[in-house]
């Protein structure tokens, strides 16, 4: 099963290779302008009053944005914001939609008409803005600032943040205590962030493995199959692969997940020993031992290098 991992960043790119236009969509609002008043310029001798010329009214546009460098832009409104998109015409059969660092490119016939343009545009309007909700998630995600490993650090662990805390010691320990929702890492005064670095990984990779094998039964049982063997994975672009012989291999990074999600990758992993595909006939199967897979994989999904710590 393919994953965002931190080497994933590219990877990431190309999957919301379909959602990065979130920065022209313009949020303006319909409403109408307040008439101005009418100036009226002194008349001249022997001559009538003239009014001045009145501008036409225009939608105020209460954000900036920059737009697409090339082709021809254009704007249409989806759910009173006002969308910017960059319309290419071209040789190709049916209208086409690519979303690139530039925004929302739209690639349609030269014998299609704007009409049927915009129409394709506003049935794909709920796709567009929920696509436009995950970029600016990402787009967030990605100015959070780095973790520091640093006493007093926050972990992502099993959905939760634990707090990471340092003490010295003559050799490397961890402890979790559960009472206080903390890591307690031992550490030589002399140590090194990576040494640091290592010990929590060890420790993640030791809990990963406990939760994996406590789950794994539960599933297995619920479908009626049997699995060889499970095997940590760092694997950068999958959480999780089954073979025919049920050898299970589990992304330790899951572990900074809910148990939720974790279920969800182990429900998947061992649905392959029944269905070695991704038909309809395997998705039916994840589904009759985890009811709400589509959420967790919804939630899987969402998840970027940004929300984990880099080791």
């Amino acid at each position: 099963m393919k994953s965002p991992l931190p080497s994933l960043g590219n990877a990431i790119q190309r999957a919301l290779q379909l959602d990065l236009f979130g920065d022209f969509l313009l949020s303006e609002r319909l409403r109408s302008p307040t008439p101005a008043a009418t100036p009226v310029l002194t008349p001249q001798p022997g001559k009538p009053a003239v009014q001045a010329p009145v501008p036409s009214p225009t939608l105020p546009v209460t954000d900036t944005v920059t737009a697409p460098r090339a082709g021809d832009l254009r704007r249409l409104l989806l759910q009173g914001t006002w969308l910017t998109y960059q319309l290419q015409r071209s040789k190709r059969r049916s209208i086409g939609f690519l979303i690139n660092e530039d925004g929302l490119r739209v690639t349609a016939p030269r014998w299609v008409t704007l009409a049927d343009i915009e129409k394709a545009i506003h049935e794909k309007q709920a796709w567009i803005l929920r696509k436009l909700a995950e970029r600016r998630e990402l787009t967030a995600r990605r100015l959070r600032p780095a973790m520091e490993w640093r006493d007093g650090a926050r972990l992502p662990y099993l959905g939760n943040e634990i707090t990471l805390r340092i003490a010295p010691g003559a050799a490397n320990a961890a402890h979790f205590c559960h009472e206080a929702n903390e890591l307690l890492i031992s550490l030589p005064h002399e140590a090194s962030e990576q040494q640091l670095k290592d010990r929590v990984q060890a420790w993640l990779q030791q809990e990963a493995r406990r939760e994996f094998n406590q789950r794994l039964p539960v599933f297995a049982e619920k479908l009626n199959v049997r699995y060889h063997s499970m095997t940590l994975s760092a694997a950068t672009t999958r959480w999780g692969s089954c073979t025919s012989q049920g050898k299970i291999r589990l992304n330790w990074r899951l572990i900074h997940f809910s148990p939720q999600i974790i279920d969800y990758v182990v429900a998947h992993e061992l649905a392959h020993l029944r269905e070695m595909n991704h038909s309809p006939r395997f998705w039916a199967t994840v589904q009759s031992v985890f009811p709400d897979f589509e959420t967790a994989r919804h939630q899987l999904r969402q998840h970027v290098s940004a929300d984990l710590p880099e080791f």
